[in-house]
């Protein structure tokens, strides 16, 4: 049984001291839509940028808490108020619930945007996996879709996140075809929970990051999408991590982030 957390600033180990978190906010009327505000333990000087995170798991498994050191806490340290998102899994409601989650989570960031000295203009979306997915298309979906509310996103930063998911569903990976079970309509779903489907001009710059030996998410998936944001004129680009596996070790992750700190810099998301 996980216990939820106190809506409360926490202060963590003296190791851990630079950052605090108020654990387990509601941002949605069901029990697992919560999310936890990472951020420095020093005030605010001035609006900060944001980061909304969605943690892995091929929308069937995995928690925010795995996000915390090797994801939220970099970015506080870069000056970042990080959203740690949890959202709906398969088991509890299978597709769309999970992308409609993350809509109404990046939505409840930007209307707490005074509250949390968060800079609206400066809000990313990032996350690993079935969460890359989700910050994919947090970012990319159009209002039209009627999935949730549509926040205005400043740039994404997709780890090895899966792009088509008709693809993954169509080679039964087990994942997929638990988020999108078998129904009428099915492979009409699948394709509209694909970040592919709504690739068109004016999308926020992405950065994908995809390792080119990943057994699971194919690495082709991040170099179609690239490509197809670049040919209709978008910002798009990709980081191939060399005999990447799915998920890098902290050595790996050592030497991507100052290229991704270096990509915030371009599109003006940092100084």
């Amino acid at each position: 049984m996980r216990f939820a957390l106190p809506l409360v600033l926490i202060a963590f180990l003296a190791d851990a001291a630079d950052y605090q978190v108020q654990g387990n906010i509601r941002y949605a009327r069901r029990a697992e839509t919560v999310l936890d505000i990472v951020q420095a333990r020093a005030p605010a000087l001035g609006n900060r940028p944001g980061v909304v995170i969605f943690h892995a798991g091929g929308w069937v498994e995995g928690t925010k808490e795995t996000m915390l050191e090797s994801f939220a806490v970099p970015f506080v340290e870069h000056g970042f108020v990080v959203a740690n998102v949890e959202y709906r899994l398969a088991k509890s409601a299978p597709a769309p619930a999970a992308v409609e989650d993350a809509l109404q989570a990046a939505k409840w960031f930007r209307d707490h945007a005074e509250e949390y000295k968060l800079d609206p203009a400066r809000i990313v979306t990032l996350g690993e996996s079935a969460g890359g997915h989700l910050a994919l298309m947090t970012a990319l979906v159009p209002a039209t879709t009627n999935f949730g509310p549509v926040t205005k996103i400043a740039a994404v930063i997709d780890f090895y996140g899966v792009a088509d998911v008709a693809e993954q569903v169509s080679q039964h990976k087990p994942y997929a075809i638990d988020w999108i079970p078998d129904q009428a309509g099915r492979m009409d779903l699948a394709r509209q929970m694909s970040p592919i489907t709504y690739v068109r001009k004016s999308l926020p710059p992405v950065l994908a990051i995809h390792g080119d030996a990943d057994p699971t998410v194919p690495y082709e998936q991040s170099v179609s999408l690239v490509k197809a944001l670049k040919t209709v004129g978008n910002q798009a680009d990709l980081i191939t991590v060399p005999d990447g596996q799915h998920g890098f070790s902290p050595e790996q992750m050592s030497k991507l982030w100052p290229d991704v700190y270096k990509w915030l810099k371009k599109h003006k998301v940092i100084q």
